[in-house]
């Protein structure tokens, strides 16, 4: 993959961090990156006033800057705009924060130095990784804060991350035998100008996402085999008929986890006329899920791709003072992600409960010898919490703003906490489905002799390597802590 030319998926980013070199530059783009600077430099040495390459910044864009004085001002821009507060975000977010801040950079309309961009890549390669604090971007005039905390080891500054360690740059600089670099013309506004905070915490969350949406309709499947619900509602010919391609999706899929279900075939004899909307409407309420992190990919691969520091430096002759570093392309799609992510976690709630009930041959809080024993009562509050919890996290972010920058930047996204709280509700998501799982697992139990389809019965013996029956009373907390790390691990055959 070549930085700045090809079309990367979020998928291949997420490959990139796992091996940093499978991305490099080539001729092609080291050319886009030399012609740009060039463009850059002919503007200072030409008398055109140009924001952020001879004037201060933000409001004081009407202040000229001499020549002499441009490496201070991005020096000066750099340190003051580094006001980051909390806690680190993880080392993975910063790394895909550096991909996607290259491949930006490589297109060749920002004037940083390939020296620069170089440096960046280094630092990936040896696995000297930027600490940067999760709070302090209203995601407009890009992701001010934590991409300066991103870039300062570029300076010798702030700290990084090597191996599972913090250390102060400095140290680890030295350590590689790597100089502080000296910042050129638009340089520190073209590293900190962009959406890259933003578009890491989509860039994860999609992942994390894809995942739980399968495994949801596993879940889902796994709890309609244990409360021997129909299988009618996810028939092909009640979706074509309103044939949204989630929806679509998970019928499909559904059909494909239940066949061969000899619990399906004890339903057909019984005298129930349809099951609650949480067993029946898996296809409509998984599905709209789907449709909305299809929506999200599709934003974020769009991102991903584009240049979105400012001013854009089109030719030595032409720049553009635009807005691309505005965060709103991506927060209202968050915003939208987390509400999907939500509702699984919501109707996987209302499953968990039906299994509870004592209903259909289940025996009440999923235990034979209930009143001595509160069986799986407990861990439903603790989904019910975690529900509410995300419904919480739900109120969009992009629907405020608050001016900054005396006004100038009088109408920002706050992109950055729907990227944040988007990655909080899929946390949440997997503690909400490994309840549903082990309640699925233990209604399986008064089940049998009958079989389930061989995907759900392989999926059911995962569960029981860690998780026992339960039986009587015990420490349900650490199984559910044990599944909740068989999701996390990806160990559930979700296709």
């Amino acid at each position: 993959m070549i930085y700045g030319i090809d079309v990367f998926s979020f998928h291949d980013v997420l490959e990139i961090c796992k091996n940093p070199k499978k991305a490099k530059l080539n001729k092609a783009s080291k050319d886009q990156i030399l012609k740009s600077q060039q463009n850059v430099q002919k503007i200072v040495e030409s008398d055109r006033c140009v924001y952020g390459i001879n004037t201060g910044f933000g409001p004081l864009c009407d202040t000229k800057i001499s020549a002499d004085e441009t490496a201070q001002l991005q020096y000066n821009l750099i340190i003051s705009h580094a006001v980051g507060v909390g806690k680190p975000i993880d080392k993975e977010f910063s790394k895909i924060m550096i991909i996607a801040k290259v491949h930006a950079l490589s297109k060749g309309f920002s004037g940083v130095s390939l020296e620069v961009i170089e440096r960046l890549i280094t630092m990936l390669e040896k696995d000297i990784i930027p600490v940067v604090p999760e709070q302090g971007s209203v995601g407009a005039s890009g992701d001010l804060a934590p991409l300066s905390h991103l870039v300062l080891p570029l300076l010798g500054l702030g700290q990084v991350w090597e191996g599972d360690h913090i250390f102060e740059t400095a140290e680890i600089l030295e350590k590689h035998n790597l100089e502080p670099l000296t910042l050129g013309p638009k340089e520190g506004l073209g590293l900190i100008n962009g959406t890259q905070f933003i578009l890491a915490h989509a860039i994860k969350g999609l992942e994390k996402f894809e995942y739980l949406l399968d495994l949801a309709d596993l879940t889902a499947a796994m709890s309609l085999e244990a409360y021997r619900g129909s299988e009618s509602p996810f028939k092909k010919e009640l979706h074509d008929i309103r044939p949204f391609e989630g929806s679509k999706k998970v019928a499909a899929r559904m059909v494909k986890f239940l066949k061969g279900s000899e619990n399906m075939k004890a339903h057909e004899e019984c005298e129930r006329v349809q099951d609650p909307y949480s067993m029946r409407c898996v296809p409509q309420v998984h599905g709209a899920s789907r449709n909305a992190f299809e929506h999200l990919k599709l934003m974020a691969n769009t991102e991903l791709n584009s240049v979105t520091d400012n001013p854009i430096v089109l030719s030595a002759e032409e720049s553009i003072s635009g807005g691309n570093f505005h965060g709103q392309l991506m927060a209202m799609p968050l915003d939208y992600a987390t509400l999907a992510a939500a509702e699984l976690g919501n109707i996987s709630d209302r499953r968990s409960y039906l299994l509870l009930e004592g209903k259909y041959g289940l025996p009440r809080l999923l235990t034979e010898s209930s009143g001595l024993n509160s069986g799986f009562m407990i861990p439903q509050y603790t989904s019910a919490a975690l529900v509410t919890e995300n419904k919480t996290l739900c109120f969009p972010a992009s629907a405020d703003s608050i001016p900054t920058s005396l006004g100038q930047e009088d109408h920002v996204s706050m992109g950055s906490i729907s990227g944040r709280k988007f990655n909080q509700v899929l946390g949440n998501l997997v503690n909400i489905l490994s309840v549903e799982l082990m309640f699925a697992a233990q209604g399986l139990e008064f089940r049998r002799p009958a079989k389930c389809s061989k995907i759900i019965e392989e999926n059911f013996a995962l569960i029981r390597s860690k998780v026992d029956k339960l039986e009587e009373d015990r420490l349900i907390g650490k199984d559910m802590l044990a599944i909740a790390e068989l999701i996390n691990d990806r160990k559930f055959v979700v296709n």
